[in-house]
C-alpha cells in the first residue's frame, strides 16, 4: 500500500515540479521592459501571461506606456514590468558606413597597478594599497577635476609626498581614498604605482541615423578597454569620415579584421555622449543618411523570424552594400545586450573576401523585411561565419528614440 502511494505522489509530484521549472525559465526570460506595438495584443501563453492591469482589472491590449503583471496560469502575479508603446512611424536610415570613434574618458582610467623602487627598495603600490583598483576611474585629486594623464601625473608629482585626497568612480559610485606617494628612485618624481589612459580610438560600423531627432547609433556593443576589459567610462567622443583600407580575412581560431583608417579628423560627424552595453550612441552635427539607402522601419523582438536576412556593411573604401545572411536563432533576453541573435552569413561574395564575421564590422545594421531588425555584434573566433548580433529595441532604447 506505501509503495502504491509513493508512486501516485511520485506521478502528481513530477508533472508539477516539470511545470514549475517551466514557468520559472519563461518568466526569467521576461525582460523587465516590453517594446510593443501601439493597439497591438500582448502575446502570451496559457502558462506564463503578461497582461496590463488598471482598475477595472487585466486586459492584454497595449494603446499606451503602462505597468503590467505577469501571472502563472493567468491566476498567480510573480512579476512586474514595463510596457512601452511603440508608434508604428519610426524610420530610420540605415548605417553600414565605417565611422572612425574616438573617445575620452571620465577622469582617466586606471589600467595597472606597480611596485615603486626607492631609495629603500621596492615597496607596493600605495594606491592599490588604498583601495584603488584596475579598472576605476580617477575623477579628483585633492578636489581637482582630472581631465588626462599628463594632469594626472603632474598632480602627484607636485605632492611631494604628502597625503593625496584621491577621488575614484567605479560602477557609477565614487568613494575618497587617501594615498601618499612616494619618490622614484630612478627618475625622482613622486608616484603612487598606478598606470592609466585617458583615451581610445579605433574603426567601426554605424548602424542607424534618425533624421528627426539627430540621433545616431554605432557598433552593438560597448567599447571597453584593451587591457582591463572594462566598460569605458566616456566624458566625451565624437566620430569622424573613415574608410576602409583592407582586409585580414577571418579563419578558424583566428579572427580577422577591417584595417580602416581616418579620413578627416577636423571634420565631425557627430558627438558621443554614451557607451553601454549596446553600442555608442550621440548626435550628429550634419545628416548621415547613406544616398544610396531610403529611411526604414524597424522591427521588434517579436517581429522577428528565423531564416534569410540581410546585413549591410562596408568591406572595400566607403560605400556598404548588402550580403545575405540567416537568423539562425533568436535568443531570449531579460536585460539589454548585445547576443541577442545567433547569425550566419550565406553569401559567398563576402565569405570569400572576409571569411565572415570581422573585428570592424560590428554595428552593420541586419535587414529582413525591408526592416531593420538589429546590427552584427560578435563573432565566433573557431566559426568566423558565424556570431551574434544584437535586437534593434535594446539600440533603440539607449539612442532614446523609443522614449515618448
Amino acid at each position: 500500500m506505501g509503495k502504491k502511494i509513493r508512486n501516485i505522489l511520485c506521478w502528481i509530484t513530477i508533472p508539477i515540479l516539470l511545470i514549475t521549472l517551466v514557468a520559472y525559465y519563461k518568466i526569467q526570460n521576461i525582460p523587465t521592459t516590453i517594446f510593443i506595438r501601439e493597439g497591438q495584443n500582448l502575446k502570451s501563453d496559457t502558462l506564463v501571461k503578461v497582461c496590463e492591469k488598471n482598475n477595472k482589472g487585466f486586459r492584454n491590449i497595449i494603446e499606451k506606456d503602462t505597468k503590467a503583471s505577469v501571472n502563472v496560469l493567468g491566476v498567480f502575479p510573480v512579476k512586474s514590468v514595463s510596457i512601452k508603446a511603440v508608434s508604428n512611424d519610426i524610420v530610420l536610415y540605415p548605417g553600414g558606413q565605417p565611422v572612425g570613434v574616438k573617445l575620452t574618458t571620465k577622469g582617466v582610467l586606471v589600467v595597472a597597478l606597480s611596485d615603486i623602487k626607492t631609495d629603500k627598495g621596492k615597496i607596493t603600490s600605495p594606491a592599490a594599497l588604498a583601495g584603488i583598483q584596475i579598472g576605476d576611474n580617477i575623477v579628483k585629486i585633492n578636489g581637482v577635476n582630472i581631465k588626462n594623464a599628463e594632469q594626472t601625473q603632474s598632480e602627484i608629482n607636485n605632492s611631494e609626498g604628502k597625503e593625496l585626497k584621491i577621488t575614484v568612480e567605479r560602477k557609477g559610485q565614487q568613494s575618497e581614498k587617501i594615498v601618499k606617494p612616494v619618490k622614484n628612485e630612478e627618475d625622482k618624481n613622486y608616484k603612487v604605482g598606478l598606470w592609466v589612459r585617458d583615451s581610445t580610438a579605433g574603426v567601426g560600423t554605424l548602424t542607424f541615423y534618425d533624421e528627426k531627432s539627430g540621433m545616431f547609433a554605432a557598433l552593438g556593443h560597448p567599447i571597453t578597454d584593451v587591457d582591463t576589459g572594462t566598460i569605458l567610462n566616456i566624458d566625451s567622443g565624437e566620430i569622424v569620415p573613415s574608410s576602409i583600407i583592407s582586409v585580414k580575412k577571418g579563419l578558424r581560431g583566428n579572427p580577422g579584421e577591417l584595417k580602416g583608417i581616418f579620413i578627416d579628423e577636423d571634420s565631425v560627424l557627430g558627438k558621443i555622449y554614451k557607451n553601454t552595453e549596446c553600442g555608442v550612441f550621440g548626435k550628429s552635427n550634419s545628416k548621415l543618411s547613406n544616398k544610396h539607402y531610403k529611411p526604414m522601419k524597424v522591427a521588434l523582438r517579436d517581429e522577428i523570424k528565423e531564416g534569410p536576412a540581410k546585413i549591410l556593411t562596408t568591406v572595400d573604401g566607403e560605400e556598404p552594400k548588402y550580403y545575405d545572411i540567416q537568423i539562425e536563432k533568436l535568443l531570449s533576453q531579460d536585460t539589454p545586450g548585445p547576443k541577442s541573435m545567433v547569425i550566419r552569413v550565406t553569401d559567398p561574395k563576402l565569405i570569400e573576401k572576409t571569411g565572415g564575421i570581422v573585428q570592424g564590422m560590428s554595428g552593420s545594421p541586419i535587414i529582413q523585411d525591408n526592416k531593420i531588425v538589429g546590427a552584427v555584434t560578435h563573432v565566433l573566433i573557431n566559426k568566423p561565419d558565424v556570431g551574434y548580433g544584437i535586437y534593434i529595441e535594446w539600440m533603440l532604447k539607449d539612442a532614446n528614440i523609443l522614449a515618448k
